[in-house]
């Protein structure tokens, strides 16, 4: 299946999918030392699905410090990036695509992104 969305930090990626069901709470439940996001799991060198981003601005700087400690996703797909998530990709140099129909994405799907499209091959 091939989904087409907008590109918020160019890249391309392909690995497993760990998503949330609920919109994450960036600076409260992502652990970027572990990599762990509260009620999803590890999300470090997996693609990262997620509704939407809910919270501060310092949550930007929770993504960056994902990729500080060397636990960043190679990838981002989100259904609606608001400024926290769009600012947080870039700075932490994420491939981040929006405007995706999460619900058509499952944990465990191995997922590619090139440019604007995302390839879902299901588990």
């Amino acid at each position: 299946m091939r989904l087409m969305g907008r590109v918020i930090f160019p890249g391309e990626a392909m690995g497993e999918v760990v998503k949330c069901e609920d919109p994450v709470v960036i600076l409260g439940d992502i652990d970027p030392e572990k990599g762990v996001v509260e009620g999803c799991g590890n999300i470090a060198d997996k693609v990262f699905v997620f509704p939407r981003g809910v919270g501060s601005t310092v949550g930007s700087y929770t993504l960056y410090a994902l990729r500080y400690y060397g636990n960043a996703p190679k990838a981002i797909i989100v259904g609606e990036a608001e400024p926290i998530v769009v600012a947080g990709a870039i700075i932490a140099e994420i491939p981040t695509i929006d405007r995706i129909d999460v619900s058509k994405i499952q944990n465990g799907d191995i997922v590619k992104i090139r440019k604007n499209i995302v390839e879902v091959q299901n588990r």
